[in-house]
């Protein structure tokens, strides 16, 4: 390990009360896509690198870009987030961020044209919708609130809330992020979230290296933290490989690559 992954690391194992983290990430390769400024998705062959109102598509074997979607900035989408690739359909959070009041979509699009499909709309409801997924049926989205980036005088991270959706995007249930979580996002939020196999919640924030792993608790509303992996990764939205789930996908934005990491038990 580098001086800085053994720091990082450090700093999750005092953060858990003295639990050492149990996954590592570590970087295989990256791949140029001028798109990655917000996110990446990924599906068995593809990779999706997501911009504020573009989307690149690349192969996964080769990084060449062999597709995309682009509109003007507003017409009619302003700021993309974090997306996911179900049977064919790539669905992507979006929000107004950083107009208040905050208004929220779920936009989609085929993967294999890349066509816009359709939007589903919140309008004003719970936050800025920064990623979704999809679990046993259900919709899972998260709804960010920031502090000092915009006119939210009475809000801060900790009203961020990850919300259940049926089918028909009926709202079931919702929970907090935990504070041991929150404390460390400072002014900005939850940016990227995907669910692995086991059911654990693999979470980033907006610049900070680290993925927070968590569970849903068995009562109340606080989400569980379990540990937090230091990784190359500075927060936005991330993605787990569909045919490998030790494989994860982020993005560097500053560099605008993908980049893509390998998880192991530590």
């Amino acid at each position: 390990m580098t001086r800085r992954e053994i720091l990082l690391a450090s700093v999750s194992f005092s953060v858990l009360g003295g639990a050492a983290p149990r996954l590592r990430c570590e970087e295989v390769r990256r791949i140029a896509a001028p798109e990655a400024n917000q996110a990446v998705a990924a599906d068995g062959e593809f990779l999706y690198a997501i911009g504020n109102h573009a989307i690149g598509k690349y192969e996964k074997k080769s990084g060449k870009r062999v597709a995309g979607w682009e509109c003007e900035n507003g017409k009619p989408l302003i700021h993309l987030d974090s997306g996911i690739v179900r049977e064919g359909v790539l669905y992507c959070a979006h929000s107004n961020y950083p107009g208040v009041p905050m208004v929220s979509s779920i936009e989609t699009w085929d993967v294999r044209t890349m066509k816009h499909l359709g939007s589903h709309s919140f309008g004003i409801f719970a936050g800025s919708a920064t990623w979704m997924d999809i679990r046993d049926g259900y919709r899972y989205v998260t709804f960010a609130h920031y502090k000092g980036t915009n006119d939210e005088a009475d809000r801060d991270p900790k009203w961020t809330s990850l919300i259940q959706f049926d089918g028909d995007w009926r709202q079931r249930e919702a929970w907090v992020y935990p504070e041991e979580v929150v404390s460390r996002l400072g002014v900005m939020s939850i940016s990227g979230g995907v669910f692995a196999p086991d059911g654990r919640l693999y979470c980033t924030g907006h610049d900070n290296p680290e993925i927070y792993v968590l569970r849903f608790p068995e009562g109340g509303s606080v989400m569980v933290l379990e540990e937090i992996v230091p990784t190359m990764i500075h927060g936005q939205g991330i993605a787990l490989d569909p045919l490998d789930a030790g494989v994860l996908y982020g993005i560097d934005r500053p560099k605008k690559e993908i980049i893509v990491a390998r998880l192991s038990a530590g």
